[in-house]
């Protein structure tokens, strides 16, 4: 699937694992959380564009290369997303966020959108969707049609874990997504949570488990 990146880097692997632990408590949680974004966003970014300028090093005159014209913007699925908006802005410090407030119903498992937040103007710039989990993706597939009806048209998705259930819901919903992970995990169980998962992230996050 070309579609789907999954950055299996050796860090990243062991931060998960660390992520995926019973024992792993809030503040650890969160810290792991922000570092594995960060380094997931890294791999997003990769095609992000340069322009060469010249520079004056302590020892002599050189060229230089900076981002070219970059206003990224990173939009939270809340409430689980906003523990990966601080990772996001170790690298964008300067970027604006939106927020996206679904959440699933536990009977239909179908998501129900309660909050939109979006930056203006967003239709030319990189569009950062930020979801930790994709477990039946219906979430993820609708925050970006609503980033979609708002005109965005260059978006990428970032999640720490999906499960092939939901990764078949967005690729069906939105072939043109592109999609970073840093785990393609199992399966869906019988209460649609990913395995073999984390548990609930947003819960994990915020010690509300």
């Amino acid at each position: 699937m070309e579609q789907v990146n999954v950055v299996d880097h050796p860090l990243v692997v062991h931060k998960l694992t660390q992520c995926r632990r019973r024992e792993t408590e809030t503040w650890q949680f969160r810290g792991l959380v922000e570092e594995i974004t960060a380094m997931l966003l890294y791999e997003a970014v990769r095609d992000i564009e340069t322009e060469e300028k010249d520079i004056v090093t302590p020892v002599t005159a050189a060229k230089g290369k900076f981002i070219k014209d970059s206003e990224p913007v990173f939009i939270a699925v809340l409430r689980a997303g906003l523990g990966m908006v601080p990772g996001a802005l170790r690298l964008f410090p300067y970027a604006r966020a939106g927020h996206i407030g679904l959440y699933r119903d536990h009977d239909t498992h179908v998501p129900v959108e309660y909050y939109c937040n979006l930056p203006p103007n967003i239709s030319e710039l990189d569009c950062f969707l930020l979801e930790p989990m994709l477990a039946t993706g219906g979430s993820a597939t609708h925050a970006i049609s609503v980033l979609k009806k708002a005109g965005a048209k260059k978006i990428k998705l970032l999640s720490l874990i999906a499960a092939p259930e939901g990764i078949k819901t967005i690729i069906s919903e939105h072939p043109d997504i592109k999609i970073y992970l840093a785990s393609l995990d199992e399966k869906l169980n019988e209460n649609a949570y990913i395995v073999p998962g984390l548990g609930d992230a947003g819960d994990r996050l915020f010690g509300t488990a």
